[in-house]
């Protein structure tokens, strides 16, 4: 039973802004004594006038038209046939909100996500896990192993690294990591060759304009935290599929070594420990490596490439039971924000044209709309997981929607494994946020002279001033969103045991 009803049954099925009404042909009276060639001609380009309106209302200002399949072809989100109220024309109507919000309360309550078999995840990607052994070196602080060398990779190790040939200040790295490559190998008694290989010790999974950039550049002054030689390198939830830009659909896939290099400075830090050195400094050996992608937490998008959807409209996998898998021990770091906020400046940040508070008003109310759609016949999770509802949408609604993305987290990995932040509290107590997260990585205090150079830079990615002179978004844009936020805000503080998560007073 759909959650949300009208009773004006002339309104049914997904909202105007997905609609493409039929020309019937007996419509067409004036056109009957016409020659047949003439009335197919004028239907052919009545459709296609269709198809071009809907095509650029579909697209908005991203891309010009789409007059081609989008890599994720959009499926019917409902039954056209249900019975469903989408009057939310305008952020002053509060009518359909307070159903949307009840139908959304009735929702929460959602049992445990049924996790995958680890045999099921493993032959997903046999390569990934025969790269990756079960276990790592002991003392050592990072999950490190040694791998040996094959004949090629003596040769040049870096020469089909898919992330140089995309990223200019990479390949410069792979030039340094060439020179030093040989002094930096391991040598057996049998003669054969071992180069030390790490995955990430913890991961800044998201979410997006939460503060993961400045929360990165801020850690990498703490000597024994390496990050990969680039931010976001997304192989978890896109490289690895062969996405760099979700518009463009499947290209060639990064293998897992091309991510392994990206950790190979850190790698080198960690073998000068492992080999010692006159001083005797083995310091080396707590050096801790780190990835900040803010898709991981969210993004699950390259499944509807590959599988069909399920019945129930959810991924099979998702990028936790990768990671889970091959490194059960791993850190995960959450940065999160008042998800009203964080919509806005996530639609400053990715259009370039046309912004304006009353453009944003409007795309919020359309994405409502969707959202309302969806949620008629599926599950909270299956519409926050829907890939045709969040390409179809105007805004990323769905990505502020962060208990539903935590909790599937929090079926694979322990609650002591993940630290929350919350960007307000990293904003107003900088230096006692930045020492939850030392304590939480394990990683020794600072110098007072390095500890004050962190906490006393500008902040990294703030708003542009072009986006700034746009002022805040309307006040009406703001009530609506946050009464369609309240119930999964609640449901987080009750979670979180932090009454902040609220947001009631940002």
């Amino acid at each position: 039973m759909p959650c949300l009803d009208d009773g004006d049954n002339s309104r049914r099925g997904l909202p105007s802004v997905l609609e493409l009404r039929r020309v019937p042909l007996w419509s067409l009276g004036p056109l009957r004594s016409v020659r047949k060639v003439k009335v197919i001609s004028f239907l052919l380009g009545l459709t296609l006038t269709f198809l071009i309106m809907a095509s650029y209302i579909l697209t908005w200002d991203k891309k010009g038209l789409m007059l081609t399949l989008s890599p994720f072809h959009l499926r019917t989100i409902v039954n056209p046939s249900s019975t469903l109220s989408h009057n939310l024309s305008s952020t002053k109507d509060y009518a359909n909100i307070k159903l949307l919000v009840k139908c959304i309360t009735s929702k929460l309550e959602f049992s445990p996500r049924k996790l995958p078999l680890l045999k099921d995840v493993i032959n997903t990607d046999s390569h990934l896990f025969s790269v990756i052994p079960r276990q790592f070196l002991p003392n050592i602080k990072s999950p490190c192993w040694y791998e040996e060398l094959s004949g090629k990779t003596k040769v040049d190790p870096y020469s089909k690294n898919l992330y140089a040939v995309r990223s200019k200040s990479f390949r410069t790295v792979c030039d340094y990591l060439r020179k030093h490559f040989q002094e930096h190998l391991y040598h057996s008694d049998d003669n054969k060759q071992y180069r030390l290989r790490c995955l990430p010790y913890f991961y800044i999974i998201g979410q997006p304009k939460c503060g993961t950039t400045d929360l990165f550049h801020r850690l990498l002054l703490h000597p024994e935290v390496k990050f990969t030689t680039m931010k976001e390198p997304h192989w978890w939830t896109r490289k690895r599929f062969g996405i760099i830009h979700l518009k463009d659909g499947l290209l060639e896939r990064f293998p897992v070594e091309d991510y392994l290099d990206l950790f190979e400075l850190a790698a080198y830090h960690i073998q000068e420990g492992i080999l010692g050195n006159t001083s005797g400094d083995h310091s080396q050996r707590h050096i801790i490596t780190g990835e900040a992608s803010a898709s991981t937490m969210w993004d699950n998008q390259a499944w509807s490439y590959l599988y069909n959807y399920r019945a129930d409209g959810e991924p099979p996998f998702l990028a936790q039971d990768f990671i889970h898998a091959v490194q059960p021990n791993a850190k995960i770091i959450v940065m999160l924000r008042d998800p009203v906020e964080r919509l806005y400046s996530d639609y400053l940040y990715f259009n370039m044209a046309n912004k304006s508070v009353e453009d944003f008003d409007l795309r919020v109310s359309e994405s409502l709309q969707l959202f309302e759609a969806c949620l008629a016949e599926n599950s909270v999770r299956s519409c926050v997981y829907n890939t045709s509802l969040s390409n179809a949408m105007t805004v990323r609604l769905n990505l502020g929607l962060y208990i539903v993305f935590l909790l599937d987290w929090l079926t694979v990995f322990q609650r002591d494994q993940i630290l929350v932040l919350q960007l307000e509290d990293y904003a107003a107590n900088l230096r006692l946020t930045i020492h939850k997260v030392f304590d939480f990585l394990n990683v020794g205090p600072l110098s007072e002279q390095t500890e004050a150079a962190l906490t006393k830079r500008p902040m990294f990615n703030t708003r542009r001033a072009a986006d700034r002179s746009l002022g805040p978004m309307l006040p009406s844009t703001r009530d609506l969103l946050r009464e369609f936020h309240q119930p999964f805000n609640h449901k987080l503080a009750i979670i979180l045991n932090n009454k902040a998560f609220h947001w009631t007073e940002t």
